[in-house]
């Protein structure tokens, strides 16, 4: 697994950049975000973080200027139906920081900005994430998380699961048929959050958008 690379920038473009590495360039899928927090071409001794994927018909590096991103490039890409691109053009739209005040507040407005990223899918994507700059440790301190005690900044379930996880999946386009269908059981299933409780019923209607 290749984590890093040190050497001089060759090429330097919004969503790519090449670095020379002992004779050897090395392409980068990069944010615009990293693009522009890079030193000049021709510049030599600069570090890039990075995330090798490998697929069945290639191997893909990306690359990024901090761990946080790198953390969110994660979290984003562990997301059903989020991939590479998708990612980075979150990480393009958002610093780190800015993503987790998105996150915290829940606001789909500003989420569904992302190119790509509709009402529906910006709904998914914050109630998928909702938790992970309280559990990731190099995620924590984007939002104030100095020590776990200041966790309870963080917005938290309120007694009627039921009722706010079926609006937040009635604002996402499902019919109350549907909703009721898709949350039946998630108590006994452990979803007793809105959050979990959503997620919950995401995965047994099956969506992927």
């Amino acid at each position: 697994m290749i984590v890093q690379l040190t050497g001089t920038l060759v090429e330097v473009l919004p969503t790519h950049v090449v670095i020379d590495v002992g004779g050897v360039g090395f392409q980068l899928g990069v944010s615009s975000i990293t693009a522009g927090a890079l030193p000049p071409v021709g510049e030599a001794g600069v570090t890039i973080l990075t995330r090798m994927i490998v697929r069945e018909d290639a191997m893909e590096l990306y690359g990024f200027a901090t761990r946080e991103e790198r953390a969110l490039f994660d979290q984003l890409r562990a997301i059903v139906g989020v991939g590479p691109k998708l990612a980075l053009s979150a990480l393009s739209t958002f610093t780190p920081s800015q993503l987790a005040q998105v996150v915290t507040t829940q606001d789909i407005t500003r989420m569904a900005q992302v190119p790509g990223v509709g009402r529906k899918k910006a709904s998914r994507l914050l109630v998928e994430l909702s938790d992970v700059f309280s559990k990731n440790a190099e995620l924590r301190g984007l939002v104030g998380l100095s020590d776990p005690s200041t966790q309870a900044t963080l917005p938290t379930a309120v007694p009627s699961v039921d009722t706010d996880a079926g609006d937040a999946l009635l604002s996402m386009g499902f019919t109350p048929q549907e909703v009721e269908l898709a949350l039946e059981g998630h108590d006994e299933a452990g979803a007793t959050t809105i959050e979990k409780a959503v997620a919950y019923a995401l995965r047994r209607l099956g969506s992927g958008s």
